[in-house]
This record gives structure tokens, C-alpha cells and sequence, in this order.
């Protein structure tokens, strides 16, 4: 029995041990979890003295600001009436159509024209920012669409104070800027902010009277930069927005975009939306941007430009393009045309691929467009440009850019076109097209901007000329390089070419512009 009881005793003391190591085990387990969970409450309370930090820079961020933010209530002359009110079928009731023309014989004299027709004006309101103070005198940036052609405008001072002796210096529709002198004392005028310096995710605020809410103030972070192409300004405009997710709303426009420094960063134009509300994205004009035609329009009432005389298009729209020239990067701006009697004539070469300006990147459009812009007329600027495989500096003067850039690239009135017509088509099934042969006869009739080359009268849906961006009515004028001046020789040319690696096409458009389409079975 003895031998027996001891090994028992050890086995219930070894239990017995690990029982209370595991529980002290366990205990201490919970006691280290609770500790951490404490430090990290702590943490956390930290992290709200943090957020707090936040909303007073806000509040302190909208005590420096909201002293120059006005509210600016306009009214317009509305345009003359185009249309009657009443429609054909309504006025067949009453005058039958005698005379066979299909339109009812209304009496001389018994419709009213409608330039005597009253229209009344239109009235709106906005938001702008003083930015500059000298005197008596304040100057005030505002977006065109709120201030431009104004009959009328009254400007309601953060203070209540209202002033009706505004002045509008001028506007820029390229950008949706306008500039309003005032004459008031105890003026404030913002700081300007430096928007290069701006990143995703940036805290900002915007200001403004969204639906006539005077002095509102929304937050957000800059979601995007450089937004192009967004279709707002039309073509010949300089979008190049900061996208925000501040709440921005009809009556924001031209209100300013703010840092946390409370340094006017952006001036606020627009919103993507579906309903006419704010549904997460606005759009705002760069300060840096707006500082370069503030100053245009306070000294001379327009913005003076500089100007190439190019068509240009980006690299990054379509590398495989680019490739077809030798240039193996996404950056850079292709010239699609050479305007006559302009500075580039005679310097560049339509197929120059600009890749930098004084030493500085462009690596597209917008970024040589706006640079550009920037100089005044007759500065000289040192472009770098690849050409024929090989990189060259090229050297001219800047000119004046022309208002009415659109009549300038076309040369004259809108182009008609080529008429359509089965006879003297040449297939070329390999691309999905049929063309014809353009002669001294076609042009003239049709008013087509070339002398020689074959026009694009048919195409397959979905060939590889219309993936490709080829149209109806273009006209080829250049294969690889190479001038085509019959639809044999342009059939001869694409045979020749490989669709694998890419057929590059010279082409005019029925409207005169010219471009680069390049033809190929790769996606």
C-alpha cells in the first residue's frame, strides 16, 4: 500500500500545480489584455484631442476667410426668342395649309416677330472671393458663368454691407473666370495658396452660398488632380481641375477652395452630377491657374496668351501611336499639324513628338498648353523635340493667341465633307473601308481642305478603321510617312504595311483639322 500511495501524492501535487499556473497563467493573460486594452483607450483619447485640434483649425480656418467671401446677385439680359409659342399643329386649327407647302398659311403681320417678343431677364447669383485691396478699391475673382454679361450686380459683403457699383473688369471663358472691381472701405482680401503644392487626400474647405445660403462652409480632401478632358469648358478651354469631395451646390461657383492654412487654393465651377445636386465630386480651378488670368484681367481686361499655332495631341491618349515614330514613352505631346503663318511654321514638323519646353517636362497637352499660355507673346522658348528617331532643341517666338482658335484651324468656314457616291471605290477589306481617290473636281465641290490623297467613303462597323478612330468623310494624305496621292497607291501602301506592328495614317477631317490614326490588329 505504501508503494502505491506515493506515486498518487506526486501525481495529484503535479495536477495541483499546473492548476494554479494556469490559472495565475490565465489571470495574468487577462491582466496584460486589459493593461493593453487601457493603453489603447488611451491612445485613442489622444487621437480625439487630435480631431478636436481639427475642428478648431476649421474654425479658425473659416474666422480668416469668410471676412472676403461675397455673395454676388446678378442680372442679365436674356437672350431674344428663337422659337414661337406656338407650334405648326396648333396653328393648322385655325390656318389650313393651301398652298401645299406643308405649312400652315398664316397671315403676314398676325404673328409677332420674335426679337418684339418681352423676354424677361434672367437673374442668378454666385459667390466670389476678394483677393486684392488697394484703397478704397477691392477686386473680386468670380467664375464667368456667374458674372459675365451681367446688366446688374449687387455684392453683399460678409458684413451685410451690400454694394451696387460693381465693376466688371473682364471675363475668360477659356477658364469660367471673371474679375469685379468694388469700391467699399473695410474691405478683407484672401491670401493666395500655392495649388502645386496640393496632394490626394488633402484637407480643404470650400465657401460660398450654395442655394443662397450665405457664408456656408463644407470640408472635404482633394480626391483627384488634374482632372482634363471633364468637358466642361467646351473646346479651346484650359481644364486642368482639382476634383474635390467637398460639398459643393448651385451658388458655390466661384466661391474659393481653401487649405488648412486658409490660403485660397482653388476657385470652385462645377459639379459632376445627375440630379443638379452635389453627388461627391465637384471640380475647381487651380490657384495658380486663376492668379495668371486674375492679373490678365485686372490690368488689361483679357487674357493675353502665348501661342504656338500647333494642333497637338498626348502621347499618353495613345502610345502604340507614338511607337509607330520610334518614341517608346507614354509621356510627351505629338503635333498633329503645323498651322500656316504662325510661329511654328517652319520650325516644327507635323509627326514632332514635344517632350519638354526651357528644360521643362510636357508630358501632355494640358501641361504644354497651359505653360505656353502662361509666356507672353514674343518670349522665346527652347522646345525639345524627338523628330525622325532623333532629339532635337528646337528655338522660336511665341505669338498672340487668336480668340476664335477654331476658325483659325479650320481655315474658314466649317467644311462640308465629301458626298457620298458608289462610283470609283477602291476596297481595302484588310482595314474595313472603301475610299476614292480625291481630284481637283471633288475638292473644289466638296470644299475639302487638301489637294491629292483618297477619302474614307465607306466603313464595316467594327472594322479595324473604325476601332481605330478612322471617319467617314476623312482624308488620308500620308501612309508610314510616305505621301498617297491615289486609292491605288493607298491599297499598294497597306498591303505592304504589317497591321501587327502598326500603320500609321496621315489624316484631314472633314471639318479641315489633321491628326494621326494609327492602324493595327493590336489592342
Amino acid at each position: 500500500m505504501k508503494t502505491m500511495r506515493t506515486p498518487f501524492l506526486a501525481a495529484m501535487m503535479v495536477c495541483a500545480a499546473a492548476f494554479v499556473a494556469g490559472y495565475y497563467g490565465f489571470s495574468f493573460a487577462q491582466d496584460r489584455s486589459f493593461a493593453d486594452s487601457e493603453k489603447q483607450r488611451a491612445e485613442i483619447k489622444k487621437g480625439l484631442a487630435t480631431v478636436e485640434d481639427l475642428s478648431t483649425a476649421f474654425r479658425h480656418v473659416g474666422r480668416v476667410v469668410e471676412p472676403s467671401v461675397v455673395l454676388i446677385n446678378v442680372r442679365k439680359k436674356a437672350p431674344v426668342m428663337q422659337q414661337m409659342p406656338f407650334d405648326d399643329d396648333f396653328l393648322r386649327r385655325f390656318f389650313p395649309d393651301r398652298d401645299g407647302d406643308g405649312r400652315p398659311d398664316v397671315p403676314e403681320g398676325f404673328l409677332p416677330r420674335p426679337e418684339d417678343m418681352p423676354v424677361p431677364d434672367q437673374v442668378g447669383t454666385g459667390s466670389g472671393i476678394i483677393v486684392e485691396v488697394r484703397g478704397a478699391k477691392g477686386y473680386i475673382i468670380t467664375n464667368n458663368h456667374v458674372a459675365g454679361g451681367a446688366e446688374e450686380m449687387i455684392i453683399t459683403l460678409a458684413d451685410g454691407r451690400r454694394v451696387s457699383n460693381g465693376k466688371l473688369l473682364g471675363v475668360d471663358p477659356k477658364t469660367d473666370l471673371a474679375v469685379i472691381e468694388i469700391e467699399a472701405d473695410r474691405l478683407s482680401a484672401a491670401s493666395w495658396g500655392d495649388s502645386d503644392t496640393l496632394q490626394k487626400g488633402d484637407w480643404v474647405l470650400a465657401f460660398g452660398s450654395p442655394f443662397g445660403y450665405v457664408g456656408s462652409m463644407t470640408h472635404g480632401i482633394v480626391s483627384a488632380l488634374n482632372r482634363t478632358d471633364v468637358g466642361i469648358l467646351g473646346e479651346g478651354g484650359y481644364e486642368n481641375f482639382i476634383q474635390v469631395d467637398c460639398p459643393i451646390n448651385p451658388g458655390n461657383s466661384g466661391g474659393p477652395l481653401v487649405n488648412l492654412r486658409g490660403e485660397v487654393v482653388g476657385i470652385n465651377t462645377a459639379i459632376a452630377s445627375r440630379t443638379g445636386g452635389f453627388q461627391g465630386i465637384g471640380f475647381t480651378i487651380p490657384s495658380n491657374l486663376a492668379q495668371f488670368v486674375y492679373r490678365s484681367l485686372r490690368d488689361h481686361g483679357r487674357v493675353v496668351r502665348g501661342w504656338l499655332g500647333v494642333v497637338i495631341q498626348s502621347v499618353s491618349n495613345d502610345p502604340q501611336l507614338a511607337r509607330s515614330f520610334g518614341w517608346d514613352k507614354n509621356t510627351g505631346v505629338l503635333v498633329s499639324e503645323v498651322l500656316s503663318d504662325t510661329p511654328a511654321t517652319g520650325k516644327l514638323m507635323h509627326g514632332d513628338i514635344i517632350t519638354a519646353i526651357n528644360g521643362k517636362p510636357a508630358n501632355d497637352v494640358q501641361q504644354l498648353r497651359e505653360a505656353i499660355a502662361a509666356m507672353p507673346p514674343g518670349t522665346e522658348v527652347e522646345l525639345t523635340v524627338f523628330r525622325k528617331r532623333q532629339t532635337e532643341k528646337v528655338t522660336l517666338k511665341l505669338g498672340e493667341q487668336p480668340e476664335d482658335l477654331v476658325a483659325v484651324r479650320q481655315g474658314g468656314p466649317t467644311q462640308r465633307g465629301p458626298r457620298r457616291g458608289p462610283e470609283g471605290l477602291t476596297n481595302i477589306p484588310e482595314v474595313g473601308i472603301q475610299v476614292r481617290t480625291v481630284t481637283p473636281e471633288m475638292a473644289r465641290r466638296d470644299g475639302l481642305n487638301v489637294s491629292s490623297g483618297v477619302v474614307v467613303m465607306r466603313m464595316e462597323p467594327n472594322s479595324i478603321a473604325a476601332r481605330r478612330g478612322l471617319r467617314l468623310g476623312d482624308v488620308i494624305t500620308e501612309v508610314d510617312g510616305r505621301p498617297v496621292s491615289s486609292a491605288a497607291e493607298f491599297a499598294e501602301a497597306i498591303k505592304q504595311g504589317d497591321l501587327k506592328k502598326g500603320i500609321q495614317l496621315y489624316v484631314t477631317s472633314a471639318q479641315g483639322t489633321k491628326r494621326f490614326v494609327l492602324l493595327t490588329t493590336e489592342m
